[in-house]
């Protein structure tokens, strides 16, 4: 885990990383302006050089993210990667909006639970996927030896077949456990497995929503919708745009061959 002051930090970050970015600035210009605001005595701000430069090599932030396992968790890195997918319904901003929330979370007094379930709420609500989803929760430094082997050995082979309000309840203080049972680690209380208990058979939905209501654990932010054609009209042009392009390059490819050259910039 780190210090408070980088979490605090890190909610800075990506609040304003995504609040620019509606401002129509680019991402290397966000991380370069914000090199001057972020506190010089944090890891995130000794972190935002090697952001840039890999940027201008890959394009990419989550792979960016990647190389740095001592500061961005393996969580952070798999929302940023999976969100700059091309063609992916998962969206830059609100992949921002969710860590900025964890970060805020993580600010104050974080328990392994709050962290879970907000966590397993992002895979679920945005459907990254279970398997390697899993994985990165993880190896979340908050969760020790006994939440990894639920994480990794229970949960990823047993999600989809069983609920998991009944997951979660059988792993609760409120479970009365047999003798065969009680070798089992207890990950949840009383509060988690009387919240779980009652949400069995229910939408995993009303679950994070009751456990937000009572325990305060974070909310996962949802997705914005387009609500106007104003929103539209720059999605439909990209979608246009890229369509033109692939039907180019299959008439080229009809005609002879591919043309090359426009890939090329001409010398004088």
């Amino acid at each position: 885990m780190l210090n408070k002051e980088e979490y605090v930090e890190q909610e800075f970050f990506f609040r304003s990383f995504s609040e620019q970015l509606k401002d129509g600035f680019s991402s290397q210009e966000i991380l370069a302006a914000m090199q001057n605001t972020l506190l010089s005595t944090t890891d995130l701000w000794k972190t935002i050089d090697f952001l840039i430069t890999e940027i201008r090599h890959s394009g990419s932030i989550g792979e960016a993210m990647k190389h740095l396992p001592h500061y961005y968790t393996a969580f952070q890195t798999f929302i940023v990667r999976e969100s700059e997918k091309a063609g992916g319904r998962f969206d830059f901003k609100i992949a921002l909006k969710i860590l900025e929330r964890e970060a805020k979370y993580l600010s104050g007094d974080p328990v392994p639970q709050g962290i879970f379930f907000y966590q397993f709420e992002t895979l679920s609500r945005n459907r990254l996927g279970f398997d390697h989803g899993l994985e990165a929760i993880s190896k979340d430094p908050i969760f020790d030896e006994n939440w990894r082997n639920w994480i990794n050995i229970v949960l990823r082979r047993q999600i989809g077949i069983i609920d998991l309000a009944n997951l979660v309840y059988v792993r609760s203080s409120a479970y009365e456990r047999t003798e065969e049972e009680k070798d089992a680690p207890l990950l949840f209380g009383d509060r988690e497995g009387k919240i779980a208990h009652a949400s069995r058979k229910k939408d995993p939905a009303f679950l994070f929503a009751a456990l937000a209501r009572h325990l305060n654990y974070p909310a996962v932010p949802h997705q914005e919708k387009a609500k106007d054609q104003e929103n539209l009209v720059p999605l439909l042009k990209r979608r246009i745009d890229l369509l033109e392009s692939k039907l180019q390059i299959l008439e080229e490819e009809l005609h002879g061959g591919i043309n090359l050259d426009r890939f090329y910039v001409k010398k004088n």
